[in-house]
């Protein structure tokens, strides 16, 4: 049976879970959250009869902060921690990607992620794409689903799949968005990782942001269609030549009219913003049509 643990992330619920699974022998993580929430985490393994040390197997979709920033803490703890082959590096030395999101999050990063350590390579397992793990009577099979990260893992149990990001936002019955944070947002792969979640046939997606679904070739249809309506709203800003600051509080009025056109309340907006904050979808577009322009100009 598959536990929702609520990380109550910045005092914020239903933001940030993480999912405990009972095996034959003995619990298995998904997602860790980040190490803000470590104690919320402690706590809530607690309330189903378990210490950190118990847990063994922890298997995050992929490494960013929200997803695995206290992954070193469950590693020190004595778990292995499985992860796609382009995160190794970044676990095992964590430097890099602190760096880099502290150029995004600035003064506010260790009120938001805690801190961060570096994970040894024998606690380290990467695991390759349609490979299968078994953990006693579970079998879990690693989907590579990328477009939201390179690094990104969707992971599949029977006709359950644990979505990660690439299978979008979704708090409880509300709309679905789709998370685009820098550095890697490719909306091409990103559809083919939706057609292959599709090609699935899960019954069940659980959303790390935030629940689970069961309405899945809806849920994957409003997932494109907003995924493609927020990249060409960006779009002309970039032609514009627009700066992040100028199109952000725009972009900011934008979503939030979207969502309360769909019956979002207003603890509701604070909710998706905690989630996905849309300041940084900005960045994330605006370096996908970057991106795209470059390739262009050098193949014309």
């Amino acid at each position: 049976m598959i536990k929702i643990i609520d990380l109550n992330f910045q005092g914020i619920d239903n933001a940030i879970a993480a999912f405990l699974l009972e095996t034959s022998i003995g619990p298995i993580l998904i997602e860790t959250g980040p190490y803000s929430s470590f104690e919320v985490l402690k706590a809530g393994l607690k309330g189903y009869g378990y210490t950190i040390e118990d847990i063994k197997h922890v298997l995050i979709t992929h490494i960013h902060l929200d997803h695995a920033g206290a992954a070193w803490a469950m590693a020190k703890a004595g778990a292995t921690i499985y992860l796609h082959p382009f995160g190794e590096r970044h676990m095992m030395n964590p430097e890099k990607l602190w760096k880099s999101a502290r150029l995004i999050y600035g003064i506010e990063m260790e009120k938001l992620w805690g801190e961060m350590h570096e994970i040894a390579p024998d606690k380290l397992r990467t695991v390759g794409h349609a490979e299968e793990l078994i953990f006693g009577d579970t079998k879990v099979i690693a989907w590579h689903t990328p477009g939201h990260a390179s690094h990104h893992i969707a992971w599949q149990i029977d006709d359950t799949l644990f979505g990660g990001d690439v299978a979008g936002v979704r708090i409880g019955n509300n709309p679905i968005v789709p998370p685009c944070p820098p550095p890697d947002i490719d909306l091409e792969a990103w559809m083919e990782s939706l057609d292959l979640i599709q090609e699935l046939n899960v019954k069940k997606i659980f959303l790390t942001h935030f629940g689970e679904t069961t309405s899945i070739d809806e849920h994957i249809a409003e997932l494109r269609e907003i995924l493609w309506s927020w990249a060409n709203w960006i779009k002309p800003n970039f032609d514009r030549g627009e700066t992040p600051s100028e199109i952000i509080p725009k972009f900011q009025q934008f979503t939030a009219a979207q969502l309360r056109s769909k019956g979002v309340s207003d603890h509701g907006i604070i909710q998706y913003e905690t989630a996905n904050p849309s300041w940084m979808s900005v960045t994330g577009l605006l370096r996908y049509w970057k991106k795209l322009a470059e390739k262009e100009a050098a193949t014309s």
